[in-house]
């Protein structure tokens, strides 16, 4: 989880391959009208994120033929969306992906994005609620290489587990 530019796909792509999961992008699920309006440089309010929303729980609530649920990217960026989601899959772990705004912004300058452009970098950062105590997740920097963010997210999520 995290805003824009942060590597949400980069990184749950590896969490997910690291980890044998199948790995889900939140904003392959986003309708068409969210997508214009993000794309028109607006932002989503949340009787707009809602919909979407249950439908990434559910996609986090999905297991494969093992029991096994996916890696989904998603911003997740309020308590009150995470909350939505655990909803749909009580047992959601969270990695919020942090960086400075300056990091964000150098990331997401030269990119081509579908419907998030750069201009959305504020809105999502003045949106962003950390992690909260009683929220099982783990904090990672994104200013080291993507290998490393990796690998540090992971032994977060194995802490996570240890003491689960």
């Amino acid at each position: 989880m995290g805003v824009a530019g942060c590597g949400k796909s980069t990184v749950g792509r590896d969490i997910a391959l690291a980890l044998g999961r199948a790995f889900i992008d939140a904003d392959d699920l986003h309708p068409v009208a969210n997508k214009a309006k993000m794309a028109a440089g607006q932002p989503l309010d949340d009787d707009e994120r809602w919909p979407w929303l249950d439908l990434v729980g559910e996609a986090l609530a999905r297991r494969d033929e093992n029991g096994v649920p996916p890696v989904v990217a998603c911003s997740a960026l309020k308590r009150l969306h995470r909350d939505r989601l655990r909803t749909k899959a009580a047992d959601t772990v969270f990695v919020l992906l942090d960086g400075s705004r300056e990091l964000l912004r150098s990331r997401i300058g030269p990119r081509v994005h579908e419907f998030m452009p750069a201009a959305l970098l504020d809105s999502q950062l003045a949106t962003l609620e950390a992690l909260e105590t009683d929220e099982a997740g783990v904090l990672v920097d994104i200013a080291p290489p993507p290998r490393e963010v990796t690998a540090n997210a992971l032994a977060g999520i194995r802490r996570l587990q240890s003491v689960r």
